[in-house]
């Protein structure tokens, strides 16, 4: 079924009840390429339990999941998003080939399905990903005539064609959808931007935007001004929806592709891996730390707030001071990908269907673990008004 035939009526489906104690129900979407299928996995685990967010916010591989979530009907959402996947692991080249489907469910030595695994990522660098992105030909290096929409190594325009079949753009900007938000970075000024549908008009070019990681992929156009990845600056949108204002009790689930936790490395290609892993798993827990004490310190505001007799609030400073305090309570849930040992420092551009299969599992099964602890989604108490909860910490 073409999703532009989908209505944009309310969105329906199952009911989980512990979202009636929040006014926000959020997924927030980290960027790491291939690692994304583990997103999709999360979401599907979230979609059976009835969990459906009214707020998705994304960056990079996060923001084109976004896009094929919102764009679509509950019911048809873990639909798409498996077209999507299964689409985008096939070569660009031999979109036909069935690739290894006999890696799947063996026991393999880990060295070997390294080389298996590594194979795979050589491809997509050689040949592209089906719907995806391919090769530039001529390569950027032998233009004559280039524009910063064409200075890069891979042509994306296959990921547009992708996103117009799968994701219902109108839906999307729908008034009664689900709130959109991807992030993305200014080329020329250097600044973080989101884009919204609560805001303006979503295109697909918006999405793309999010996931423009140079020198890979081209800058994107967007009313004259040229946008790259919004990892570059931060990999998790945590931020936007924890800073919107007017302040709102919010259950929100940060799925992240970026494990802060992993073993020292042993050669050149590990260093590499390793040092991903902090780069873009630090970002993460600088922006979850902070917004944690901000959170805290604004509640605290708010209740000395409440001590101030009516009649002594009418002043500038009751004032200012009120434009800063936060009563809302936070429950952070986290779901991080773990690494698993015949990965290497390309695993977020090796896109075999085996390993994309694999890392929809492990979102999966870390989805339904975390709801099998029922009390973790209960709101927080006053007294620790922001909580976070993480299936592998716990």
């Amino acid at each position: 079924m073409d999703a532009k035939k989908t209505s944009s009526k309310a969105e329906a489906g199952p009911h989980h009840p512990a979202q009636d104690a929040y006014k926000v129900t959020a997924l927030v979407l980290q960027g790491g390429g291939a690692l994304g299928a583990y997103q999709a996995g999360v979401y599907q685990a979230m979609a059976e339990a009835g969990l459906h967010p009214n707020w998705i916010a994304g960056i990079s591989i996060g923001a084109l999941n976004a896009a094929i979530i919102a764009g679509n009907a509950p019911e048809h959402r873990v639909e798409r998003l498996t077209e999507f996947w299964e689409g985008i692991c096939k070569s660009a080249l031999w979109p036909s080939s069935p690739g290894n489907p006999w890696i799947e469910g063996m026991n393999m030595p880990p060295i070997v399905r390294e080389g298996v695994n590594m194979f795979a990522a050589w491809r997509a660098i050689m040949e592209g990903q089906s719907g995806f992105f391919q090769p530039r030909v001529p390569p950027p290096v032998m233009q004559w005539h280039t524009s910063p929409t064409t200075t890069s190594w891979y042509d994306t325009a296959p990921l547009r064609a992708t996103l117009e079949r799968l994701a219902d753009f109108d839906r999307i900007n729908h008034p009664s959808c689900v709130r959109v938000s991807v992030g993305a970075v200014n080329v020329r000024t250097g600044n973080f931007a989101y884009f919204d549908n609560r805001v303006g008009k979503l295109r697909p070019e918006h999405f793309m935007a999010s996931g423009a990681l140079p020198p890979g992929f081209p800058a994107v156009e967007i009313d004259g001004e040229y946008y790259w990845d919004g990892g570059m600056v931060s990999n998790t949108p945590l931020y936007k929806v924890l800073s919107e204002r007017p302040h709102r009790d919010s259950l929100i689930f940060q799925v992240d592709l970026w494990s802060a936790v992993g073993a020292l490395p042993r050669d050149m290609g590990g260093v590499t891996e390793r040092a991903k892993d902090i780069q873009y798993s630090s970002r993460t827990r600088l922006v979850t730390e902070y917004m944690h004490q901000t959170r805290e310190q604004q509640r605290f505001l708010h209740e000395l707030m409440e001590l101030i007799p009516e009649d002594k609030r009418d002043t500038p400073a009751y004032k200012r001071a009120e434009r800063y305090a936060n009563g809302a309570l936070t429950n952070l849930i986290h779901l991080i990908y773990r690494n698993k040992p015949y990965e290497g420092h390309y695993k977020d551009y090796e896109f075999s269907a085996a390993t994309m299969h694999e890392h929809w599992q492990s979102g999966l099964a870390d989805m339904r673990h975390t709801l099998s602890h029922p009390h973790w989604l209960e709101p927080p108490s006053a007294e620790n008004p922001f909580v976070t909860h993480d299936v592998h910490r716990g």
